[in-house]
C-alpha cells in the first residue's frame, strides 16, 4: 500500500535515525526479502558500511552508505523502525540491522512482500521509473512530453511507474477526481488544458499527502517509523468511498476494476 507520501515519510524519518551510524551487523529471519545479492553477500557486505543519507525514488527508501546503498521496497506491508537493542521482535519482523550507536533497523512485514536490495547504484534498482512528479524541475511541459507518448486509459497509465514513479491506487483515484478526469479515459483524448488540470492534480494531491503524512487505512498496513498514523485518510475525496456521496455534488461514488486494480470515482463530476 505504501506509495510515494508514505515512502516519503519514512524516508524522512529515518533520516534523523540513521544518518551517521555505521551497520554492525544484520539478522535475515526471511531470506526471500533479501532480492539482491544472496543472503550470504549481504550478511557480510553490510557489516561496516556508514549511512551518508536517506532519501527516496519513487515507492523505495534509497539508504545511501559510504559505499553503494541500501534500497528497501515496502510494498503491501513493509514497515521501518528504528528500535532499542534488545527489545522483543514479533514473526513478522524478517530483517534486524544492528547500529553502532546500539539501536536496530527493524524491517516488519506480515504480508512478506517487501523486499531489500543492498546494489553499487540504486539505478540498478531505479532505472526504469520513470519522472519524480513532485521533482521541482519536472515541468507541465515535460508532464505534456510524456503524454504525447502514451495513448491507454488514465488510471492505468498512472499506475505505471515508467511513466511516473510512486502513485499508486489511492493517489491515482484522488488525483483523477481532482482533475475531473474519467479513469477509463484515453490519455491522447486529453486537451491541453485538461493535461494541466491533471498535472497541478497529481502534484497538489501528493503534496498534501505528504503534509499529512500519508494515508493509514483501516488495516493500518502502513505506520510512519515511530508507529503513528498517517492523517491524509481524512482528505480523501473518492477512494474507498465506494456508495457514499461524493463531497461536490453529492452523487454515490461508484467503483470499478481498471486493469485489476479497484477503481473508485465519481459519475456526475468524472463524465
Amino acid at each position: 500500500m505504501p506509495e510515494l507520501p508514505e515512502v516519503e515519510t519514512v524516508a524522512r524519518g529515518l533520516t534523523g535515525e540513521l544518518v551517521g551510524q555505521t551497520f554492525t551487523g544484520v539478522t535475515v529471519r526471511w531470506p526471500k526479502t533479501v532480492a539482491f545479492p544472496t543472503v550470504a553477500q549481504f550478511e557480510k557486505q553490510i557489516v561496516g558500511q556508514r549511512v551518508a543519507s536517506v532519501g527516496r525514488r519513487g515507492k523505495y527508501v534509497v539508504v545511501n552508505l559510504d559505499e553503494g546503498a541500501l534500497l528497501v521496497h515496502l510494498k503491501m506491508s513493509g514497515r521501518l523502525q528504528v528500535m532499542p537493542s534488545g527489545k522483543p521482535q514479533d514473526k513478522h519482523t524478517h530483517t534486524v540491522f544492528d547500529l553502532d550507536n546500539g539501536r536496530q533497523l527493524c524491517f516488519h512485514d506480515v504480508r512478506k512482500f517487501g523486499r531489500i536490495y543492498l546494489v553499487d547504484d540504486p539505478a540498478q534498482v531505479t532505472g526504469r521509473l520513470g519522472p519524480e512528479p513532485l521533482a521541482v524541475d519536472f515541468s507541465v511541459d515535460d508532464f505534456h512530453g510524456l503524454l504525447a507518448r502514451r495513448s491507454g486509459r488514465l488510471k492505468s497509465l498512472l499506475l505505471n511507474q515508467e511513466f511516473l514513479a510512486g502513485l499508486g491506487n489511492i493517489y491515482a483515484d484522488e488525483s483523477l477526481f481532482a482533475a475531473r478526469l474519467h479513469p477509463l479515459r484515453k490519455a491522447d483524448s486529453l486537451t491541453p488544458e485538461e493535461q494541466v488540470e491533471l498535472y497541478q492534480a497529481i502534484r497538489t494531491v501528493l503534496g498534501r499527502a505528504v503534509e499529512g503524512r500519508g494515508t493509514t487505512l483501516e488495516d493500518r498496513g502502513y505506520l510512519d517509523t515511530r508507529g503513528r498514523a498517517g492523517t491524509y485518510q481524512d482528505q480523501v475525496t473518492v477512494y474507498s468511498r465506494m456508495g457514499e456521496p461524493c463531497l461536490v455534488c453529492d452523487s454515490a461514488i461508484e467503483r470499478i476494476v481498471v486493469g485489476g486494480r479497484s477503481t473508485h470515482y465519481c459519475p456526475h463530476c468524472q463524465q
